[in-house]
């Protein structure tokens, strides 16, 4: 008897993102505006999960300054309040008389030892506060060390901190109609060989599991990028948006994710950026202002601030 073979391996196709039809599933976002996942991770080891360099180095500028200052601060309250269990006999040039006035002056003694500074108003005198202040001074030198070390890799990290439009268009495209938003570089570095990856995704017909549509692109390079780029889908018989009204769109929860690749002319490396449109950012029957205008002196001027600006216009019906 004949042993049955098995039938021939189909590799399936995927077009997800690699994020998944079933984790995709439900009414919400999958990449925040920023460019950031709106996915949690639950149950991960506090050891595994803590990530100071990371953490430091990616946070907003804002962040990472609250945080060294409150580090520097609690630092240093933590050593004066040691000096104070210890004794303020121990240090010599502490005048004050309340025990406020002496915490103060040992807050200060401490802010001087953790730089180094010292300026001698305030010296320890006994074994025990030398072996403290020695201590602190140590620990001040690998923290102020670890700390220009942060401020040196947020400054050298690339980042293609480009700037989107606030929301897409349907608007008409030739005798189509089109999807389409746009992207300036708001900065003074100079990004290369872009490259556009945009995907619908939508969910399925009476299924909590969602569908990835690759969405062909009017064009999906450039080589530069000195003013601003329009990225356009055209709207054709094989797009997925061709016979999808708006409210079609909602009932479909659809969200369009845009990945985006360039060379950072000022690092030499790849940067990459994100976003997403949901379908109630999507304005239907209108078009982008033009950005561009001529200086007297023969340049282009890029107006920045109209980048979201819009005007009605009227879709073709084909």
């Amino acid at each position: 008897m004949a042993e049955k073979k098995p039938e021939a391996y189909e590799k399936k196709k995927y077009n997800d993102f690699g994020l998944g039809e079933k984790a995709t599933s439900g009414h919400y976002r999958v990449i925040n505006k920023d460019g950031t996942f709106n996915i949690r991770k639950d149950n991960v080891p506090l050891l595994e999960k803590i990530n100071f360099f990371h953490t430091l180095v990616s946070m907003s500028w804002t962040k990472f300054l609250i945080v060294v200052l409150a580090t520097y601060f609690c630092i240093n309250i933590l050593f004066a309040s040691i000096y104070m269990l210890i004794g303020v006999e121990d240090l010599t040039g502490i005048y004050g008389t309340t025990p406020f006035e002496q915490f103060t002056e040992a807050f200060f003694f401490s802010a001087q030892t953790i730089t180094t500074l010292g300026y001698g108003q305030v010296a320890p005198t006994g074994i025990l506060t030398n072996i403290v202040a020695a201590t602190e001074s140590m620990l001040g030198l690998l923290g102020f060390a670890l700390a220009t070390d942060m401020v040196y890799g947020r400054f050298s990290k690339p980042a293609a901190k480009l700037k989107y439009s606030k929301g897409a268009v349907i608007a008409p495209y030739q005798d189509i109609n089109g999807f389409m938003f746009r992207v300036v570089n708001p900065h003074g570095n100079q990004l290369l060989e872009l490259e556009a990856s945009v995907a619908l995704s939508m969910l399925r017909d009476n299924s909590n599991l969602r569908n990835f549509f690759p969405l062909d692109l009017e064009r999906s390079k450039v080589v530069f990028l000195p003013a601003a780029w329009t990225i356009v889908h055209p709207i054709t018989t094989e797009s997925p948006f061709y016979n999808l009204s708006r409210e079609e769109l909602m009932y479909k929860d659809a969200e369009i994710i845009v990945t985006l690749k360039a060379f950072d002319d000022t690092f030499s490396q790849s940067v990459y950026s994100r976003t997403s449109y949901k379908y109630s950012e999507i304005e239907w029957g209108a078009k982008f202002v033009y950005l561009m205008s001529h200086h007297n002196d023969g340049g282009i001027a890029v107006d920045i601030s109209k980048i979201d600006h819009t005007e009605n216009a009227n879709l073709n019906q084909y």
